[in-house]
């Protein structure tokens, strides 16, 4: 099971379960416990081969994971733990993990908020995964990663997120970063799924104005989905809650209170 951390509430009966992205791990929600823990039951994961979370046995023999594997992992933790319903906070690829769980286990999910959220991949970001994949092999990994850092997370005051995500990524195994890098292999037919289905439950985005990669549809979507919103924080790059913590964390408990 993976590993996890809870903050018991004394009074709340709602759950709000956090879910890092490829390459972090539950430290980068450490800016969100304070405030979330004060008014709700928190559950915090570390996804399989970050964090504390070890590879198990089988997948070291198991050279790809999918996204349902993967989204597999969070609901056992839930129904281990004997959670009915939980709001969803994730970030960057946690985003689509969330809204994958959303399709398998609906009753689990009262919410989403997707911070840094991904819904398409844009020509910039699909060259990036096809560079990436030309050399996975022989350029060393975490060289790939820091570029792949890089151009997410370009600007001056990106510059803490980044080095968050590379100094987490190093604790990575090689082969278990490579086992993560070729879910990008059915990232393209899931997003397109996404895209085209309009699930009913409140989603709602928290977006950097600078990230340039994901912003644009995101804002597309919102449109065209009928229980999402959207809102964007300025001078922000993709990790909006490590970048504007404060923003980030009024902006997503005012959303979960607002539901009721």
């Amino acid at each position: 099971m993976l590993n996890y951390y809870l903050y018991p509430h004394s009074t709340s009966q709602k759950w709000v379960t956090f879910v890092h992205g490829a390459g972090g791990s539950s430290s980068i929600w450490y800016k969100q416990v304070r405030d979330f823990k004060n008014q709700f039951n928190v559950l915090i994961l570390d996804l399989r081969g970050h964090g504390n979370s070890k590879p198990k046995l089988k997948d070291t023999f198991n050279p790809k994971y999918t996204f349902d594997a993967i989204t597999n992992d969070i609901v056992e933790v839930i129904d281990h733990l004997e959670i009915k319903k939980s709001h969803f906070v994730g970030i960057s690829l946690g985003t689509i993990l969330i809204r994958n769980l959303a399709e398998k286990r609906p009753d689990l999910v009262e919410s989403m908020i997707m911070g840094g959220a991904i819904i398409k991949m844009n020509f910039r970001s699909q060259v990036l995964m096809k560079v990436g994949n030309i050399f996975k092999s022989v350029v060393p990994y975490m060289l790939l990663y820091k570029l792949f850092a890089f151009i997410i997370m370009p600007k001056k005051n990106h510059k803490k997120s980044r080095l968050l995500f590379v100094n987490e990524a190093k604790k990575l195994y090689q082969k278990e970063f490579l086992r993560w890098f070729k879910l990008t292999s059915e990232i393209n037919p899931l997003l397109r799924f996404f895209r085209t289905k309009d699930i009913n439950i409140p989603t709602f985005y928290v977006m950097g104005s600078e990230d340039h990669l994901f912003l644009p549809s995101i804002k597309r979507i919102v449109k065209i989905h009928k229980t999402s919103s959207l809102f964007v924080v300025d001078n922000c790059g993709h990790v909006v809650n490590v970048e504007q913590p404060e923003t980030f964390n009024n902006q997503a408990i005012n959303f979960i209170s607002s539901l009721g």
